[in-house]
């Protein structure tokens, strides 16, 4: 998928929503367990109720390699159920891989050939070589990590390097990479007062913001130093609308939530 594609799918829906499908198995509505693959008839649910009010949908690869074989061939049903159902959806791995070279490559293989989603999360601590190999493939895109909402964020990522915080080093050293018109970056909603300076560095990049809902992040402070002409923004929430509900009407309850948000971005776009 392009970002012109993207894009048209935010103006077309209203929504630059993307929906994390994190599945636990200790949180999912119990009648679920009778089922010969309760992960993917719970993703199966959740995507045939959400699909029109979002652009996008995020597996979390940890939630699907903790239960093993199965758990992967979950994954698996998953991204080919949205790619054949619903192709006009932005799909993400949120694998968060950054290895050397070679491995990278593999990886890149797995989720964005094998897999067939259209764009991967990698950290980027590693350097070039960890993340060209993403950056390799056609109408793919390197979703990289470049300010996290977590706590641990500031062990790093904030620190003063030679007179510059180390996340905007790194976001400006990406752009020399070969295709690094692939790159997209991940920056928490939680730090909403970074992005006018995250803008100045990349103004025309796709950002995916994780941190809405359940970790407090605000959307309209986010829009308000993030969006762009373009929108540019992926806001994610998971919890919040994926567990909204643990009865057999779930999938009502999470259109429910993911409704209220795509009305608050309907109206943020128009204004």
């Amino acid at each position: 998928m392009t970002t012109l594609q993207l894009t048209q799918q935010i103006r077309q829906k209203q929504s630059f929503l993307c929906i994390g499908l994190d599945v636990d198995l200790t949180k999912i509505p119990q009648h679920l367990l009778q089922l010969e693959d309760p992960i993917f008839e719970f993703n199966k649910a959740i995507i045939d109720a959400t699909h029109d009010l979002c652009v996008a949908f995020k597996p979390n690869t940890a939630f699907y390699e903790a239960y093993g074989l199965k758990g992967w061939q979950s994954l698996q049903k998953t991204i080919e159920y949205l790619n054949t159902k619903h192709p006009e959806i932005f799909t993400i791995a949120d694998a968060k891989r950054g290895d050397i070279g070679n491995t990278s490559a593999m990886y890149a293989k797995a989720f964005l050939e094998d897999l067939n989603f259209d764009s991967i999360t990698v950290a980027p601590y590693m350097g070039k070589d960890s993340v060209e190999p993403f950056l390799a493939f056609d109408h793919k895109h390197t979703i990289m990590l470049a300010l996290t909402s977590n706590e641990g964020a500031f062990d790093f990522q904030t620190k003063n390097v030679e007179g510059e915080e180390l996340y905007k080093t790194v976001i400006k050293t990406s752009k020399t990479w070969k295709n690094s018109q692939n790159l997209m970056y991940v920056v928490g909603a939680t730090k909403a007062e970074y992005f006018a300076e995250i803008r100045k560095i990349i103004p025309n990049s796709f950002l995916l913001v994780p941190g809405l809902g359940a970790q407090g992040g605000n959307l309209y402070e986010v829009c308000s130093y993030g969006m762009n002409e373009d929108i540019g923004l992926l806001i994610n929430s998971s919890r919040a609308i994926i567990y909204a509900g643990n009865g057999t009407d779930f999938a009502e309850k999470a259109r429910a939530e993911a409704l209220k948000v795509q009305q608050e971005m309907a109206v943020i776009m128009k204004s």
